[in-house]
């Protein structure tokens, strides 16, 4: 890395950079890179170096300036994806988004917030309960991760079930593109002429552009929360149970599920109140009118009754929903108490599918020897398999991949996909033609290419083989490693 500041053409782009953001927010030696080769997956690529900028004008220079010199750039949030798109390519640099973190706006009347890519998920949640309002999309890292991110993986979490996803909640944004033109996509009313390019763009990792404004839909706090707490002597009674409340009509906010192995590691780490004997427990919450929510609650119960549990806990209180709330929340960091590693994949099923594709993900965990913890979006069928392994070991992580490309498999063969709100970036690249045609992946490469024509922005994502990515055709001067 030390070769990147040996040549002249480097240390003038370096110098260029430090021009538009300050010698503060430009970062190159190998140490100050090693915390930004990675995200939450398995994959690494360390940064040439990273930018830290402080506005859109910031953004837009130092994309000009990497346009001109044929450089690949990758936005970064707060780096907890799971599908390795905020792994810098060869050459490339990375854009960090952590210094513009603002909530610029709150408008009550009209029921938005206008924030910068920076902020963190929880922290727009918590400003907006001031104002009676909330944000309702909620993944397990919203206390780390940030928006900027979230609207690149449309990501979802456990209250998309009744609400949906990122991009449910986007109203308009200000992006700025590969070349470092700025544009607007929609606007502050949920409905605008013209193609829905919001709509494109959330969800597009990275490919399209980078957001540096966003204004989003916030909902009113409801006037009554009911969470139930099913514990069940295996997955088999659980599935039967989540079937049982959706064919009683009824939508929770949430409905998820923890299964025997997630349940000892979240028990090793806290007390969250699970019983370690239960081969899996059931987290639903109803939301709405106190009338509604009764009437609904009893449903719920009845249906959670009749499948089999061997407890039925009941919470209304803000604490106690709380407390049931902690073990789900922390289940992925408390799987550290039981293997070094995770790989987390994150296909969708049909819910009528959820019992034998958790069957066929057991086999496969029999198969390698590999324990395999679920926890998951039940109420809609996203699944999180997480395979647990020591990437210490020789071959351990190649037989991971392999392992997980074969639960993927599963989920498609079940009428599902590869995944439900992570993303695929570089985990999943390779196993897009297990759902795409190459006429189907071909059209979504034309639309990326209206955006981001010369592919400079997260090359080598979403497709098999970096979608034929072609190095540009201007080259950086001899020697220089950007």
């Amino acid at each position: 890395m030390e070769s990147m500041v040996s040549t002249g053409a480097a240390r003038r782009l370096l110098d260029e950079f430090r021009a538009i953001v300050g010698d503060e927010n430009v970062i190159h030696h190998p140490e100050d890179l090693l915390v930004f080769e990675y995200d939450g997956s398995v994959d690494r690529g360390m940064p040439e170096a990273v930018v830290f900028p402080s506005s859109t004008e910031e953004v837009s220079q130092v994309m000009a300036l990497t346009y001109k010199e044929g450089v690949p750039v990758v936005g970064r949030g707060a780096g907890t994806g799971l599908s390795g798109g905020a792994i810098a390519p060869p050459g490339g640099i990375q854009i960090s988004f952590t210094r513009m973190n603002r909530i610029l706006d709150v408008d009550t009347e009209n029921r938005t917030a206008t924030v910068e890519p920076g902020v963190i998920n929880l922290d727009l949640d918590t400003y907006a309960h001031r104002f009676g309002l909330r944000y309702a999309p909620d993944p397990s890292s919203q206390s780390a991760c940030s928006l900027g991110g979230n609207i690149a993986e449309n990501a979802g979490g456990p209250h998309c079930l009744a609400y949906g996803t990122t991009t449910n909640h986007v109203l308009g944004m200000e992006v700025v593109l590969e070349d470092g033109s700025v544009v607007n996509f929609g606007g502050s009313a949920r409905e605008v002429p013209g193609y829905d390019l919001r709509g494109v763009f959330t969800g597009s990792e990275g490919t399209f552009g980078l957001a540096t404004k966003i204004t989003l839909r916030l909902l009113p706090l409801p006037e009554a929360v009911k969470t139930f707490l099913g514990i069940f002597p295996d997955v088999d009674s659980a599935c039967t149970a989540v079937s049982a409340v959706i064919g009683h009509g009824i939508v929770p906010a949430a409905l998820e599920m923890i299964d025997a192995l997630s349940i000892k590691a979240v028990q090793n780490v806290m007390d969250a109140g699970y019983p370690e004997d239960a081969g899996a427990v059931l987290l639903i919450e109803l939301e709405g009118l106190q009338e509604e929510v009764d009437e609904i609650g009893a449903e719920v119960e009845a249906a959670l009754w009749e499948s089999g549990p061997t407890q039925v806990r009941v919470a209304e209180a803000a604490d106690e929903r709380a407390n049931l709330w902690v073990g789900r929340k922390g289940a992925l960091g408390a799987l550290g108490s039981i293997a070094p590693n995770y790989y987390l994949v994150d296909g969708v099923v049909p819910r009528t599918q959820l019992t034998q594709v958790l069957r066929q993900v057991a086999r496969i965990s029999e198969k390698y020897g590999i324990p395999i913890a679920n926890v998951f979006h039940a109420g809609d069928g996203n699944l999180h398999p997480c395979l647990l392994f020591d990437e210490r070991k020789p071959g351990a992580l190649e037989t991971i991949v392999q392992a997980g490309a074969e639960v993927m498999q599963v989920c498609v063969d079940a009428g599902g996909t590869l995944t439900g709100e992570h993303g695929v970036g570089l985990e999943k690249k390779e196993l897009m033609p297990l759902v795409f045609s190459d006429e189907d992946m071909g059209v979504m490469i034309r639309v990326r290419e209206a955006f981001a024509p010369d592919n400079r922005l997260n090359p080598g994502k979403i497709f098999p083989d970096g979608s034929h990515y072609q190095p540009p055709a201007r080259r950086p001067e001899p020697g220089m490693t950007i």
